[in-house]
């Protein structure tokens, strides 16, 4: 594999990770909360579509997506997937160290399997 390949791969992955970021930021917000519980539909969808940070995270969302599209133009789908279960440790990191989220000896223990398994894929050719 190139090493243009494998920074698009990781561009992608990383993209797709903050978004994800984003869009818990903007979902957390309480009157998106509120509107959500009163199940107000329409409104949702208005707050939802409005909030910079929602917008933000679905615009890097549909970026990582169009990168990785160019991954898929060079590489076979079952060597480029794998490397997807890299966003499970890139999203985890963040949700730490952006948003607080917890981490347990159960959630370090099952993305490490994850990272595990895209190494030896990576590795078998």
């Amino acid at each position: 594999m190139q090493a243009s390949t494998f920074f698009l791969i990781i561009g992608s992955v990383a993209m797709s990770a903050f978004a994800q970021i984003l869009l818990k930021t903007g979902m957390s917000n309480a009157q998106i909360g509120a509107t959500l519980a009163s199940r107000r539909w329409g409104e949702l969808a208005l707050q939802v579509g409005t909030n910079q940070w929602v917008v933000l995270g679905l615009l890097l969302y549909f970026l990582s997506a169009v990168v990785w599209l160019g991954v898929l133009a060079r590489v076979e789908v079952s060597f480029a997937y794998p490397f997807v279960g890299i966003g499970f440790v890139f999203t985890m990191l963040l949700g730490w160290l952006v948003m607080g989220d917890a981490l347990n000896v159960q959630r370090v223990a099952g993305t490490l399997l994850i990272a595990g398994g895209v190494v030896m894929i990576a590795r078998g050719g």
